[in-house]
């Protein structure tokens, strides 16, 4: 296996965007051992300063050679951003943890959530790129792989509850500008989202297919497949936006290929690693994005068996977590700590 030096040289690209700024500061909370950290993001925002590790640093674009000596390199733009930038970062000798879409589907790279297929960092050989599935992939899997090893899962439906952190710091923005302008009685800013944001629900807002699916329904689909290397399992998702400002909850149908009761479901995931068991039925205390935002695990309750289906074939679940950190930010950095054997 090949592995990051113990101090390694640390690249953000997209340092000032939503997941940047989340990925900067968990370097310092978990204490990640780097020696050093440089941040870059588009020209407009270079010259500005930023503080990471304790230090301030100063953004700087991206230009040839701009990762030599660096170790692990973690992209938090675009999908065209990591396409050009990543194979360069890799050229130079360092690790490509990759945020976005551009490489989820390459099979020539990993995509990886430690709690769930950290193994496959082990069997690499040589700094290469390594994605970091969609926030609402990460969520859902952290939670349901556990129940997937137990018993098998045959179909998952997945209804998300999606909060403006997944379209960015700007969305999160319009959300809270709409609210004092709500309090004002004044119009409503809609230039994100193009619509009325606060007190609605509608259509996840990215691109919608012939089939009927949205982009952001089809990678949970194709991703779930991937990461258990599994193409029969039937995923079906409805994706939507609330008008939340940050973490993500989904509500998740399982299909078992095995029984499964209630209850050793509930032992499941309290035992399993990224959760926190939120299941209080006297007290009617179940995940909220309130209570996951800001946190690292996912949390997880609302489990119950599935009246529909045979006994012990199927279970409900509901689950929150934090998408500009565990959904994004954290499972990155867990990436790396994996690679340099701290995972």
């Amino acid at each position: 296996m090949a592995s990051l030096r113990n101090d390694p040289a640390v690249a953000v690209v997209g340092a000032t965007g939503a997941v940047g700024e989340e990925l900067l500061s968990l370097l310092e909370q978990r204490r990640f051992p780097a020696r050093s950290v440089r941040v870059f993001a588009s020209p407009r925002s270079a010259g500005k300063v930023l503080r990471a590790m304790g230090r301030s640093v100063t953004v700087e674009p991206l230009a040839p050679g701009c990762f030599d000596g660096t170790d692990v390199a973690f992209f938090s733009a675009s999908a065209g951003v990591s396409r050009e930038w990543a194979p360069q970062a890799v050229a130079s000798g360092a690790w490509a943890v990759d945020k976005s879409s551009a490489f989820r589907m390459d099979p020539r790279f990993p995509l990886v959530i430690p709690e769930v297929n950290g193994d496959e960092l082990d069997a690499l050989r040589a700094p290469t790129i390594v994605a970091v599935p969609n926030c609402s992939t990460i969520i859902a899997l952290v939670a349901v792989t556990p129940l997937h090893r137990e018993a098998g899962v045959a179909r998952m439906v997945v209804s998300t509850y999606q909060a403006a952190s997944g379209a960015g710091a700007a969305a999160m923005a319009e959300l809270e500008q709409q609210a004092r302008e709500f309090a004002a009685g004044a119009p409503y800013t809609t230039a994100i989202f193009g619509r009325q944001y606060l007190f609605n629900v509608f259509s996840h807002n990215s691109t919608v297919g012939p089939d009927g699916q949205n982009d952001e329904e089809r990678k949970l689909v194709d991703e779930t497949r991937r990461i258990w290397r599994d193409p029969s399992v039937m995923v079906s998702a409805t994706c939507v936006r609330v008008p939340v400002l940050r973490a993500h909850s989904e509500s998740i149908n399982l299909t078992f290929r095995r029984p499964l009761s209630e209850e050793r479901a509930r032992q499941v995931l309290a035992a399993a690693p990224g959760l926190q068991l939120v299941d209080d039925r006297a007290a009617n205390r179940f995940p909220e994005p309130i209570e996951a935002a800001g946190r690292d695990p996912v949390l997880v309750g609302r489990i119950r068996a599935d009246g529909s289906q045979p006994d012990g074939m199927g279970l409900s679940i509901f689950v929150s977590g934090d998408q500009v950190r565990k959904g994004a930010a954290l499972n990155g950095i867990q990436i790396a700590e994996r690679l340099l054997g701290r995972g």
